[in-house]
């Protein structure tokens, strides 16, 4: 990659099993690896379509974490600044064929104490993201450990000449057993600049039923875009005060 990345990803990448057919996890005989993890697949994209970009993450010296970072890799992604961790496995995770919107979906992680889990200030340090114009963040991160909220929490914070912030809300209710989510999630994106959210995961994180609803409660990121499932996207753009 030549010159400072556009845009760094910081965040979870797992090993992702798809089934061979249709039917209930109980009942699939065979599965297919893929890769998966909102960051890394935003990485990804965006390689795929011409732009500079880092991944940033930490996966086991495990095989699954070798096949991780040689298909990220392969697309283009700056991946040098990702650690491997020997103590600690590359998290995998197992679903279903079904609609993610009905009750026949069924998901089983095994990320509990994975590598990812153990991201934090200390082994994220901000140099491998204060060199790139974008940095680009989830929610699933806050919630996989102490540590990593902990580093969302530095990454996030206010300071001189940080990367415009992207933030995508990705609310995993399993993810957050403590309840801490509504405001957890509400702080760090009214600390970016630009944050994804939707519909449905506003109303369910803060009881908010539209779109201006939603913008009342952010009202900090400059740019704000409410998804609404299949349906159009709301956008919200702070107006810059003039002279």
């Amino acid at each position: 990659m030549a010159g400072p990345p556009e845009v760094v990803c910081v965040g979870e990448s797992m090993v992702t099993f798809l089934p061979s057919r249709p039917g209930r996890l109980a009942d699939v005989p065979a599965f297919t690896r893929a890769v998966g993890g909102a960051e890394s697949n935003v990485a990804c994209a965006l390689a795929a379509a011409g732009h500079r970009v880092r991944w940033v993450g930490r996966v086991g010296t495990d095989g699954f974490g070798d096949h991780l970072l040689d298909t990220i890799a392969a697309y283009g992604v700056d991946t040098g600044a990702v650690r491997r961790d020997p103590h600690r496995p590359t998290g995998v995770y197992f679903r279903t064929d079904a609609d993610r919107a009905t009750d026949a979906h069924e998901v089983v992680y095994y990320r509990a104490g994975s590598a990812a889990s153990a991201m934090s200030p200390a082994t994220v340090p901000y140099a491998t993201v204060a060199d790139a114009r974008v940095l680009h963040l989830t929610g699933i991160t806050a919630a996989l450990s102490p540590d990593c909220r902990a580093l969302l929490d530095e990454l996030t914070r206010p300071r001189p000449g940080r990367p415009a912030l992207s933030f995508d809300v990705n609310h995993r209710p399993a993810l957050w057993p403590d309840g801490d989510a509504p405001r957890v999630l509400l702080d760090l994106a009214n600390r970016a600049d630009l944050v994804f959210v939707g519909a449905d995961e506003a109303e369910r994180l803060w009881g908010a039923t539209d779109p201006r609803a939603v913008r009342a409660l952010l009202p900090e990121p400059a740019v704000l875009l409410v998804k609404g499932g299949e349906g159009p996207v709301t956008a919200f753009e702070r107006q810059r005060d003039t002279d």
